[in-house]
């Protein structure tokens, strides 16, 4: 009998449950015993869900109150001493972690966040030192979760990130330089442990993430798996049986490693990235390993194609048998919406299309039954023939005069008016801008007020023009507050707009939206990707209203603000009939009339953000990577060239991490680059001394994800670093990203200083001139 499978289950409820519980404790809202409480009633009905749908193997430990990695830095006891120092409750140190603490004497900054693969899901980074040393936390959390779902009558199969990705994904802390991956020999035993406590439990298997498999490995890395998973195997019947998990790629490449799990149970693919590898993947599993088939996509929200499915299935059983085939998600059901069922207002043509995680669960069940008894599920094989039929036949995927201004596209529409010297010259001109300029990158807080006028407006409760003059205010309000603050470039707050992308989304013609469907970015923070369904194309003018009257009231010069095509396409749900590089032009091209039309009236400086260009950055280097980057390249230059040289184009970047594509990074041609720095080692920016790069770069200064208001002195200390790395006439100052989750005294209290700091170095500066 073929078995299924899900590989971890979305966190926050129906209804965003778990981050309504964290946000009310960090607030002093609700206790500690309260939260616990709330986090466990989701973890039972997220494993009734999976058990009433027919799934036989439940994963359990995939739930976390801020990120799962976190909670394996605290399982090892691999928390850095400024966090064990301070004698906060477990919980509270956690959360310090995650987001920094600066409450009741305790002041600490959040360790750093990066996105999980090529995922827009943020890990905590483990933080390790020259000393390190692990060892198991009291009453593991894998073990309680087990024993917790085993007294309610459900069996589960626990999740663990394996010891070799727990490692290869951390980093020395500063002031430390060890390599993660020596610390092998001192983290295995501790696993070993973990897993034995696990059996004791009476788990039956267990699956272990070493989702790293699936980038191009150094050859200390490779070397790891050996003894880490012989370790395990000498352990014998005293652990349970490990399947070893992959997701976000193929493993082909890393064959050479899969004899260290030769001992192992088995083994899981992603076939829907890599489909090609089953074959070769077949090849090389032992006599009586099993194979679990990643065939429902744990990325996206289109309905399985049950036909296709079964095809890569019925292909696994024929090698192997029934008995050694698992049918599986592609990776954890994370990066997915909760359920279908919450949207009530999806387009009835579209709403058979979709499938969210509830769904998701449903299929991997539907589908391991119809591998061996398609007559017990013929009525659910024939719906999802007739809608995967729907979908194809439907005439909202094609607009004629949106492939036709593509095939007009030529060369030249890529490339600005002038060199970077020339506009320049022509920019410092008209905007009249200071040494060490400090600005935003974009959005201010979205106030409870705001979320409850918008709330109004969508229900109809309050008209367009009293909204409209609501937002207004909220314009002055953030003008208002950067005169006192005293930047050299201001933004207008974006209190209009709902999300980044969800918001340009609801103005061009082929997106549909959802109501419900929130799908976890960090923490406690939620996004709503749109889906795209058709080809795109902008209808009318987009942001130029607000942006227009925001730089009527403001003395300075004022950025309008954009979120670029590949952010738009990869922070959205993507076809899947049409390749990404399509899609991207057309968003190309939408956002290349908002461009010019903002020029038009009288926006000056333009920020164009791509916080996702690295994020799609295909996980390994060759032919996909360099065809992701000439066309991701070719879109941002296609929406941003169509200005005047004295036209300023801005655009920022999550991470600075962008050594082995930065040759992409110069293509752009934006003339000032923000960048995501704060928690990263200045020496990252030498990368732009190295390759003489010429325009100008405004590394983040302070993390925006923490409700943490850095010292004067921090901010002074940080673009010090910069400065040893950057020409002072190339460094403008600003945050790391968007403002929008904090609250207003923190922002007030941290962009005072760092003006200040800015100030402090342009006189410093001054004088030596």
């Amino acid at each position: 009998m073929v078995q299924s499978s899900v590989l971890g289950f979305p966190r926050m409820g129906v209804l965003r449950d778990l981050k309504k519980a964290n946000e009310a404790y960090w607030a002093d809202k609700i206790s500690q015993e309260a939260l616990l409480a709330e986090g466990k009633r989701l973890r039972l009905a997220h494993w009734q869900i999976q058990k009433d749908a027919g799934v036989d193997i439940i994963p359990s430990n995939d739930f976390a109150h801020y990120d799962h990695v976190l909670d394996h830095i605290q399982l090892f006891n691999a928390v850095p001493e400024r966090y064990t120092s301070q004698k906060l409750s477990p919980l509270d140190e956690y959360f310090a972690m995650g987001r920094g603490h600066q409450k009741g004497g305790v002041d600490v900054p959040a360790l750093e966040m990066v996105k999980w693969f090529d995922s827009n899901y943020h890990y905590v980074k483990p933080t390790l030192q020259d000393n390190q040393t692990f060892s198991l936390a009291q009453d593991p959390k894998p073990v309680r979760e087990f024993l917790e779902a085993k007294e309610a009558g459900f069996q589960t199969r626990p999740v663990l990130v394996g010891p070799v990705s727990f490692l290869a994904l951390g980093k020395a802390d500063r002031g430390s330089s060890v390599n993660p991956i020596t610390l092998l020999d001192k983290l295995v035993p501790v696993y070993v442990e973990l897993l034995k406590q696990l059996k004791a439990a009476g788990a039956e298997s267990v699956q272990i993430d070493e989702p790293v498999l699936v980038f191009d490995l150094s050859p200390e890395v490779k070397a790891a798996f050996k003894p880490a998973y012989e370790a395990i195997a000498a352990a014998g019947d005293a652990v349970p049986k490990v399947i070893v998990a992959t997701y976000f790629g193929d493993i082909v490449h890393n064959f050479d490693v899969l004899p260290a799990f030769s001992a192992a149970a088995g083994l899981h693919v992603d076939l829907v990235r890599n489909p090609e590898q089953l074959e070769p993947v077949l090849k090389q599993l032992g006599p009586n390993q099993i194979l679990s088939a990643g065939v429902v996509d744990g990325r996206n929200i289109w309905k399985n194609d049950f036909a296709k499915s079964l095809q890569i299935l019925q292909t696994a059983v024929k090698a192997l048998g029934p008995e050694r085939v698992i049918v599986a998600t592609s990776s954890s059901l994370l990066h997915t919406p909760h359920t279908l069922a919450s949207e009530k207002k999806l387009p009835s043509d579209v709403y058979e299309w979709f499938s969210f995680a509830v769904e998701k669960v449903k299929e991997v069940a539907t589908l391991a039954k119809a591998v061996t008894e398609p007559e017990a599920v013929k009525a659910e094989l024939e719906a999802n023939a007739a809608a995967i039929k729907a979908r194809t036949d439907s005439k909202r995927t094609n607009d004629p005069a949106v492939k036709e201004r593509q095939a007009q596209v030529t060369p030249e529409q890529h490339n600005r008016k002038a060199p970077f010297d020339t506009r320049y010259a022509e920019q410092k001109k008209h905007l009249s801008l200071p040494l060490f300029p400090t600005t935003t990158i974009g959005s201010f807080p979205q106030t409870s007020e705001i979320r409850v006028q918008r709330n109004k407006f969508t229900k109809g409760e309050i008209s367009t023009e009293e909204y409209e003059r609501f937002i207004e205010k909220e314009i002055e309000l953030a003008v208002k507050i950067q005169d006192e603050l005293d930047l050299d470039v201001y933004v207008h707050g974006e209190p209009e707009r709902n999300d980044m992308v969800q918001y340009f989304g609801e103005r061009l013609n082929g997106y549909v939206f959802t109501t419900h469907a929130w799908v976890q970015s960090y923490g406690s923070r939620c996004v709503r990707p749109p889906i795209i369904v058709g080809d795109i194309s902008r209808p009318a003018p987009m942001t130029v209203k607000e942006s227009k009257y925001a730089a009527s009231i403001s003395k300075k010069p004022m950025k309008g603000m954009l979120t670029g095509p590949v952010t738009c396409l990869r922070w959205s749900f993507p076809r899947v009939d049409v390749h990404q590089s399509v899609q991207c032009q057309q968003l190309a091209l939408a956002l290349r009339d908002e461009v010019v039309d903002l020029e038009k009236n009288g926006i000056y400086v333009i920020q164009v953000d791509e916080p996702a260009l690295r994020e799609g950055l295909p996980l390994r280097k060759g032919e996909e990577r360099e065809a992701y980057l000439k066309w991701a390249v070719d879109s941002f230059k296609l929406a941003t060239a169509g200005v005047e040289n004295s036209t300023q184009i801005h655009s920022h970047f999550c991470y600075s991490e962008f050594q082995d594509f930065f040759h992409a990074i110069a293509a752009l041609d934006a003339d000032v680059l923000s960048i995501e720095n704060s928690k990263s080692d200045a020496k990252l920016l030498k990368v732009f001394i190295d390759e003489e790069y010429p325009r100008h770069i405004g590394p983040g200064v302070y993390d925006i994800h923490s409700p943490r208001v850095p010292t004067l002195d921090e901010f002074k200390q940080r673009i010090e670093e910069m400065l040893a790395y950057l020409k002072p006439e190339q460094l403008w100052i600003n945050p790391d990203c968007g403002l929008k989750t904090r609250k207003w005294d923190e922002v007030k209290g941290a962009l005072s200083h760092m003006v200040e700091a800015a100030k402090y170095f342009r006189e410093k500066y001054a004088n030596k001139a």
